[in-house]
C-alpha cells in the first residue's frame, strides 16, 4: 500500500508491505515494514500565516544570535533593545506545540535587535534576537 505522508512541510510517498514474523515467545505476528521516503512530485501547499513573519536578521559580526530552536509563535519578549542581560536571563517565551519555551541568553551582554515581536510566526533557525 502506497501512502503520502507530509513531515516537516515535505510531501513522502512510503511504500508499506504486510509481512510475517516470528518473535520470540509469540506465535506468528504481522508486522509491517516501511521502505524509505522518496519525495512524491507534488509540492507542498504554502502555510497560512496568521501573523506577519519576523524579518530574517542580518549577520552581524560583532553580535550573538539568538536562534528559534523550533517553529511557533512568540508569546512575550521579555527584554527590550538595550537592556543588559546575563546568559540565561529569559529574553522570549516561544510557544510551540502547545508548551510555553523559554528562549535564554546564550551569553552576557546587551540586547542589540529584538527581531521577532510579540504575536509573530517564526520558523527554526530564525534570529529572534541579537545580543
Amino acid at each position: 500500500m502506497k501512502y503520502n505522508v507530509t513531515l516537516n512541510g515535505k510531501i513522502y510517498e512510503v511504500d508499506v508491505t504486510e509481512t510475517d514474523a516470528v518473535v520470540t515467545g509469540i506465535s506468528q505476528v504481522p508486522v509491517a515494514t516501511v521502505a524509505a521516503p522518496v519525495a512524491a512530485a507534488a509540492p507542498a501547499p504554502a502555510p497560512v500565516a496568521t501573523a506577519p513573519a519576523a524579518a530574517p536578521a542580518p549577520a552581524s559580526a560583532d553580535g550573538t544570535q539568538v536562534k528559534a530552536p523550533m517553529p511557533g509563535t512568540i508569546l512575550a519578549v521579555k527584554k527590550n533593545v538595550g537592556d543588559a542581560v546575563k546568559a540565561g536571563d529569559v529574553i522570549v517565551v516561544l510557544e510551540a506545540m502547545k508548551m510555553e519555551n523559554d528562549i535564554v541568553a546564550p551569553c552576557d551582554g546587551t540586547v542589540k535587535s529584538i527581531n521577532a515581536p510579540k504575536g509573530s510566526s517564526v520558523n527554526t533557525d530564525d534570529v529572534l534576537a541579537v545580543i
